[in-house]
C-alpha cells in the first residue's frame, strides 16, 4: 500500500467535526495510526475537565483513518463505516496536548476490530477505546 500522509491529511479535512475542534493526523502506517489534539478551553465541560466528547472524537478519527486507509489509499475494498464502538475514560489529563494510537487487533474483509488508546503528553492514560468497523464492499 502506497501511504501519502498529505493526500490522507486532505482526504479527512472533510471531516469537519473532528478537524473542526483541532484533531489532526500525525502518522500512518499500515500498522499505526496517530493522531493528536492541542487542548484549549473551548474542549473543557463545566467542571474544567477535559469533555469526553473531545476524547472520544480524537479516538474516533484515529480509528477512522485507520480502518479506511486501504480506501483511501486507492484499493478497490470499499469504505469502511463504525459498526460499534467502547470507550472507557481512565482519568482526567493535566496535560495540554492528547494522542491517540489506533493498532488493528483483527482485519478481516467486512468486519475488523480496532483497540485506540489516547495518553496525554505527561504520559498518562486518559482513554481506551475498543471498536469494531464494518466495510460496505462496493456494487460491482
Amino acid at each position: 500500500m502506497n501511504i501519502d500522509l498529505e493526500h490522507i491529511r486532505s482526504y479527512f479535512k472533510k471531516d469537519r467535526f473532528a478537524t473542526g475542534i483541532g484533531v489532526e493526523i500525525d502518522s500512518v502506517t499500515e500498522k499505526c495510526v496517530t493522531c493528536s489534539l492541542v487542548l484549549n478551553d473551548s474542549h473543557k465541560n463545566s467542571i474544567d475537565n477535559v469533555q469526553g466528547g473531545a476524547i472520544f472524537t480524537l479516538a474516533d478519527l484515529t480509528f477512522a483513518v485507520h480502518c479506511n486507509l486501504p480506501w483511501v489509499c486507492g484499493e478497490d475494498v470499499g469504505v469502511t463505516v463504525g459498526q460499534s464502538c467502547s470507550i472507557s475514560f481512565l482519568k482526567s489529563t493535566r496535560g495540554a496536548k492528547l494522542t491517540a494510537e489506533s493498532i488493528c487487533l483483527s482485519r478481516g474483509r467486512s468486519i475488523s476490530v480496532y483497540k485506540i488508546s489516547v495518553k496525554d503528553d505527561l504520559g498518562m492514560p486518559i482513554a481506551e477505546m475498543l471498536a469494531n468497523s464494518f466495510t460496505i464492499q462496493k456494487s460491482v
